[in-house]
């Protein structure tokens, strides 16, 4: 028999053509196999026994690769190539249509393999020590990729001619580099060289130099996979320090990479499934909590903070770097011995700027902040920073960032019975950028692609990097967009660029509210699931977001039902004395919240120390009183955002008064509460009214009959705390209790308002998003009592809660909008 398939799915880059010419060989199958624009075309010829169980081994592809379709064509087409004799063959891949949309996927970065890691440490090996050895299960792919198909002629390797060891390898059907499009070894590169700052180049091994420049407190910028690291000893608090005054980044976390998981217990908490996360090919940075002792020591990782950010190693050279550190011992077994040391690796770029990628850039941008660079001479085509993700109760992630590992690995919605699928470019929101392609399949449904994280839009190097990637992902995907989305804030940066880019092609242009984007973000993450398509409930909780009247959202209570979204309710608004000043210095909120809950008296004595409070508190006075009716904030800039309700808790507890970063109020207060043995009590049964409270440490619950969540309650009972903790005994623990009741009762609060806005509309499932949910406390307390009440739960599991998520929101709400031919009524 003769049969030709198409295999769709995680094909190319992953070793699935020399895969499926050896299996096909061992049973004796004639044909070919090879790339197209589709995935991976095979054609196979022999006896029907044979063929067929050919075709029953292509859906056990080994990982990283992963068969969606296997698809049958026509077997006798005209213009297929010939099939040897009697042989099977790997096949050149044909020239790609430029007009053709592109069905192939691309393969994710990947960490260095174990069955690589062997020979990287065996002196017998031709790759003993090879700072680029992997292999077609592993290493580069996203960042070292010019076009598809995924051939080394498309890749950066190309700038590389093999050596006639890695060509015999490459021919040679029984090694394990049979067909390997990113064969690398000593002899024919890529190579590392090590430069001072100034340009001097250092002789001799350049992994062995580094290391003892890191060990003798020095700064150096490694070019990685995609992007540099600037790295320095974590353990030197010296070091530390100075690479955060270089940075300019006085108190946000850095990530840090140990060795393994044994180098890591004595110093943080682990769970199997936070290990596992760990250890996983994608190798994401994942926040662990440190143990009492650990943030003692070293202040200065993560000031403030219960929980710290680490990965392993996933390029030989982080490997390498600890086995010289090691003193180089030979064999594996060390691999999985405890390491003492503990490298700082955070993003190699200038303050503000996106994550360099290039020498010139480097040398322009990291030397100023480094003592040396260690550069290869492998381009990278793309950046991709590292992912971050906190693991969940349950084992599931909840990111702050996707990148490394998982982009740009795509979503599949499945195919609307009438509709076609629309070309949807969304360009997200100001901070955290990502932007979202979604595309129509040629199975009928849609793969949707979000970008790895861009940055904050406020600075010109980024909105370039921005600009290219709009520019560059249609082109990568061959398609032409049909419509674009964008944020519905007129004032952000990517909705200017959407709007520019409709104009000029002529296409509608689809602005989607903030926090309707939020929540749409999580349906389009459980597309396969018929409930994504019926209402829900949405709770988007986070800092800012313009809403539907103009004003500042945050706190919101929504009926979601695809592309359609009506606002149920809302927090209790607070002022913002300062616009976006306040969101910096949250003791601005604290008097913002005294003065809301009538109790300006206190804030001269409460803010003694900030010389402005006086006058802020007149000027609050004032514009309250010019209000009509006396009680109404509306003449002031105001919002309903829990971020700001966060920051003005931080503030009254005074537990710092300017932010060094987005969300450090949050963050402190959070790993304040993390402290505290203070809990309140779960409810095992459904509750829809607000909790019974009771006992010293039980602040009042308050919900409101008009969908308005008011925090007026709760907040007198922290401002009461506030007051007392200046006079305790124990005055941090006193603020740690307060601020876990502050969490605790926000969580059964939220929960119960949700729940009584799914009894009123006859809806069962709760979408919760934002990015208040990064906050683990309150994410995991919310959730529990929402399924106490019998509620189904949807949280973002595979892309950001935060605003890396909202171009995701945005194409799901655009796809509805262009697909449903008659508006749904909310």
């Amino acid at each position: 028999m003769r049969r030709r398939l198409i295999l769709r799915g995680q094909v190319q880059g992953v070793g699935c053509r020399p895969w499926v010419c050896q299996q096909a060989r061992a049973l004796g199958v004639r044909g070919w196999v090879r790339n197209t624009g589709e995935g991976v075309e095979v054609l196979a010829e022999g006896l029907v026994n044979e063929v067929d169980q050919l075709v029953a081994r292509l859906n056990q592809l080994p990982a990283p690769g992963r068969v969606d379709e296997l698809l049958t064509g026509d077997a006798h087409a005209p213009g297929l190539p010939a099939v040897a004799s009697a042989d099977f063959t790997i096949l050149p891949s044909p020239a790609l249509g430029e007009q053709a949309p592109l069905h192939a996927l691309l393969g994710a970065d990947l960490a260095v393999c174990d069955t690589c890691l062997v020979e990287l440490f065996d002196p017998t090996s031709h790759r003993w020590r090879h700072p680029f050895i992997h292999c077609p299960q592993c290493g580069p792919r996203y960042t070292v990729t010019r076009r598809l198909p995924f051939d080394r002629a498309n890749t950066s390797l190309a700038d590389f001619d093999l050596c006639p060891r890695c060509e015999a390898e490459v021919h040679d059907p029984h090694d394990r580099r049979f067909h390997d499009q990113t064969q690398a070894c000593p002899d024919c590169g890529p190579r590392l060289s090590l430069f001072l700052s100034n340009g001097e180049a250092v002789s001799g091994d350049a992994v062995a130099q580094t290391w003892q420049m890191l060990a003798s407190g020095r700064i150096v910028a490694v070019q990685g996979v995609g992007g540099f690291h600037l790295c320095c000893d974590a353990r030197q608090p010296e070091a530390v320090a100075r690479l955060r005054a270089l940075k300019r980044r006085p108190t946000q976390p850095l990530a840090v990479v140990a060795a393994n998981v044994a180098s890591l217990q004595d110093w943080l908490e682990v769970s199997p499934d936070e290990a596992r996360w760990l250890r996983s090919p994608e190798r994401p940075i994942v926040l662990l909590n440190q143990k009492s002792h650990t943030a003692q020591a070293y202040p200065g990782l993560a000031p403030h903070l219960r929980s710290l950010g680490v990965m392993l190693p996933y390029t030989p050279v982080h490997h390498l770097l600890f086995h010289e550190a090691a003193g180089r011992p030979a064999g594996q077994a060390w691999l999985e011995q405890a390491q003492a040391p503990w490298l700082v690796m955070t993003s190699g770029n200038a303050p503000g700027e996106p994550l360099v990628i290039d020498h010139d850039h480097a040398w322009r941008e990291l030397a100023p902040l480094a003592d040396a660079l260690l550069l290869h001479d492998r381009a990278i085509t793309a950046r991709n920073d590292d992912s971050v993700l906190r693991v969940r109760p349950d084992g599931s992630a909840s990111w702050l960032r996707r990148g490394r590992g998982y982009a740009p690995l795509p979503l599949s919605w499945p195919a609307r019975q009438g509709a076609s699928s629309p070309t949807v470019l969304a360009l997200g929101g100001e901070l955290k950028a990502t932007l979202c392609l979604s595309t129509p399949h040629v199975s009928g449904g849609t793969q949707v692609f979000v970008s790895p994280h861009v940055g904050n839009l406020d600075n010109a190097g980024t909105r370039m990097a921005f600009d290219a990637l709009a520019q560059q992902w249609p082109v990568w995907r061959q398609v032409h967009p049909t419509a674009l989305a964008c944020d519905l804030h007129p004032d952000f940066y990517s909705s200017r660029l959407a709007a520019e880019c409709a104009g000029q092609a002529d296409l509608p242009l689809i602005p989607v509210q903030h926090h309707h984007a939020h929540i749409a973000a999580v349906l389009a993450e459980h597309a396969h699931d018929p409930a994504s398509l019926q209402p829900v409930i949405g709770l988007a909780l986070d800092g800012h977001g313009l809403g539907s009247d103009g004003q500042a959202w945050g706190g919101e209570l929504l009926r979601v039902h695809r592309d359609q979204c009506q606002r149920l309710g809302h927090l209790h608004p607070l002022p913002l004395p300062g616009g976006e000043r306040a969101a910096r210095e949250p003791w601005r909120q604290g008097v913002a919240l005294l003065h809301t809950l009538g109790r300006g008296d206190e804030i001269a004595a409460r803010f003694a120390d900030q010389p402005s409070a006086a006058g802020l508190q007149s000027w609050l006075a004032q514009a309250h009183a010019k209000t009509a009716p006396a009680s109404s904030l509306t003449a002031l800039p105001h919002s309903t955002s829990l971020g700001r309700l966060f920051d003005a808790a931080a503030g009254v507890l005074r537990v710092l008064d300017r932010s060094g970063h987005e969300g450090d109020a949050a963050m402190r207060l959070e790993s304040l509460a993390a402290r505290s043995v203070v809990r309140l009590p779960v409810p095992t049964a459904p509750t829809f009214s607000p909790l019974p409270t009771s006992g010293p440490t039980s602040a009042p619950s308050a919900l409101s009959a008009q969908s308005v969540l008011d925090w007026r309650p709760l907040m007198h009972w922290l401002c009461d705390q506030a007051t007392a903790s200046h006079v305790a005994t124990s005055p941090a623990t006193q603020v740690a209790d307060a601020a876990a009741v502050f969490h605790l009762t926000l969580a059964r609060d939220l929960a119960a308002w949700a729940t009584q806005a799914c009894v009123q509309h006859d809806i069962d499932t709760v979408v919760l998003n934002g990015g208040c949910l990064a906050n683990r406390l309150l994410d995991d307390a919310l959730t529990q009592h929402l399924h106490a009440a019998g509620l189904r739960v949807w949280r973002a599991s595979h892309y950001p809660c935060g605003d890396g998520g909202l171009s995701l929101g945005q194409a799901w709400v655009a796809h509805h909008r262009l697909t449903t031919p008659v508006s749904l009524t909310a």
